[in-house]
């Protein structure tokens, strides 16, 4: 992002909102006198600016978090786990408050903003669970008088760059396991959508965590080189598309810092003959369509068995033809894209469909929508007869764009998901369980989902693909999380005389 004009200048002196940065506890403004705007998508205006910081932001940020460190790190287990409680039960109460945030910059409808926050919330809750995933194991008597065991500790301060699809959810699957485990943060959110994460930080105060722990810096490129070569930030956890996601990993792991970066993809849903269509159908424009797209888990492929295809695209077609796209506040089934450059581009392919022979069966260019009609609007779009050598199937187009890829059967169908550059998420309708199960094994993507179309993990479980939807070290939350979050000890340990605690009748108490 370039720095605003000065006419966009005088326009932040004749009113409008500057969101700051929020760090040690309380906002601040830093000392870059850039900032950029940040629309609501479904007016097609700019609501407010976001600072953009500098890369002397990011190291004061940095230098707060790290003295922060010192006190949180020596915190009993009890005093995290009590802030995370109190922050799982304020965030649940107050969820339809960020909600509103959400639909307000990203544009997805409400419904789906409030199911971005629960599936925040369950990290949240597994972050609860912290003590039973950072203690140690302990062997005694490994030789004579002699015990080995081991502990966990925190990294010190980690870093965190989320994308603009998921301004709650992504945060939430991060700074909550890193705080439990002892770590301070500065998450870098979107400068797209970044009032989610002032929101967050402020709950998180709220809760009781100590200023500077969670620490929140807007900005653009310079505040995510600024994070990725700094020499006190310890990690970097990374979502967006593949070829940031590989700048990131190289760069901050030739700048000595454990990565965990999840990348791009192109997501397929195979659907065999002896399926239930009218599931498979509404799946397919459930996960197509959801969050206009906009998801790194959407189904953008359906992998149709010709025998099929035609009945299952109709049926598609037809459940396109009930959804609403417009303002989420109205009870909409789909929201604007995040941007007007993102629209085109994405209303572009569509062109390009056409071009390589594609039939198109639903134009979400011509939808007729209930907002603003400066929105950034593309309805659902359908391309039917879409081949593998098209940019359309190729590219990660990430908006409301569903291609129907027809398949000879099983094999093939297999073979050109296995052929792709990505592995992040794929799914398979059928009821025939042998199917089913040579799918999971033969399939070479990180999360699958059997007549289920997007399978994101629950929180106990970890998130991440294959190939080039994943580089680092580490999936995100789950047990991947808290061994990413911590580094281990192991003592060797050998004492000649016992010693006594004397006297206390007292309940033992773990303060």
């Amino acid at each position: 992002m370039t720095d605003t004009t000065t006419i966009e200048r005088d326009r932040h002196r004749a009113g409008r909102a500057v969101l700051d940065h929020w760090v040690g506890g309380a906002a601040w403004a830093g000392s870059s006198s850039r900032t950029g705007p940040v629309y609501n998508p479904a007016k097609g205006i700019v609501q407010k600016e976001v600072r953009l910081a500098s890369k002397d932001d990011v190291a004061e940020a940095v230098a707060i978090a790290s003295a922060a460190f010192a006190g949180w790190r020596d915190a009993s287990i009890a005093k995290r786990q009590a802030v995370m409680f109190s922050f799982r039960e304020l965030l649940n109460a107050r969820k339809e408050e960020l909600a509103a945030i959400l639909t307000s910059e990203h544009g997805k409808v409400t419904s789906d903003a409030l199911g971005e926050i629960a599936r925040g919330i369950e990290v949240v809750e597994f972050a609860c669970g912290m003590p039973s995933f950072t203690k140690g194991d302990y062997s005694e008597n490994v030789s004579t008088g002699i015990d080995v065991y081991s502990l966990r500790q925190p990294l010190g301060v980690v870093g965190i760059i989320s994308p603009f699809n998921f301004p709650a959810m992504v945060p939430l699957w991060f700074f909550p396991l890193a705080i439990a485990a002892g770590n301070a943060v500065v998450l870098k959110p979107s400068e797209k959508d970044p009032s989610a994460a002032n929101w967050l930080a402020e709950l998180m105060a709220e809760a009781g965590l100590p200023d500077g722990v969670l620490n929140v810096v807007h900005g653009d490129k310079e505040a995510v080189d600024a994070l990725l070569v700094h020499p006190d930030i310890r990690s970097i956890s990374f979502v967006g598309s593949t070829p940031i996601a590989k700048y990131i990993f190289e760069t901050a792991s030739a700048n000595g810092k454990r990565v965990q970066a999840l990348g791009g993809a192109k997501n397929h849903m195979l659907v065999l003959p002896d399926a239930d269509l009218d599931l498979a159908a509404d799946a397919a424009v459930n996960a197509g369509f959801g969050s206009a797209g906009e998801r790194c888990m959407a189904i953008s492929v359906v992998l149709a068995v010709d025998s099929v295809a035609d009945q299952l695209v109709e049926r598609i077609a037809r459940r396109i033809g009930t959804l609403r796209t417009g303002d989420g506040t109205r009870g909409c089934d789909m929201g604007p894209l995040i941007t007007e450059a993102h629209r085109d581009k994405v209303a572009g392919y569509i062109d390009v469909a056409t071009a390589d022979g594609a039939d198109v069966v639903v134009d979400g260019r011509g939808v007729e929508v209930d907002g603003d009609a400066d929105g950034f609007w593309l309805g659902p779009t359908l391309i039917d007869k879409v081949e593998t050598s098209s940019d359309v199937y190729r590219d990660e187009i990430f908006g409301p764009v569903l291609s129907i890829v027809r398949v000879d059967g099983y094999e093939d169908g297999v073979g050109i998901i296995n052929a792709g550059p990505y592995g992040n998420g794929t799914a398979i309708f059928t009821n025939d369980g042998g199917a089913a199960r040579r799918f999971q094994r033969e399939v070479q993507v990180g999360m699958i989902g059997i007549n289920v179309p997007i399978p994101v993990p629950v929180a106990y479980h970890s998130f991440g693909g294959w190939k080039d939807s994943l580089f680092g070290d580490a999936k995100a939350y789950g047990p991947h999380g808290f061994d990413f979050f911590t580094q281990e000890k192991a003592i060797t340990s050998r004492w000649l005389d016992p010693s006594h605690g004397g006297l206390n009748l007292g309940f033992p108490r773990h303060d």
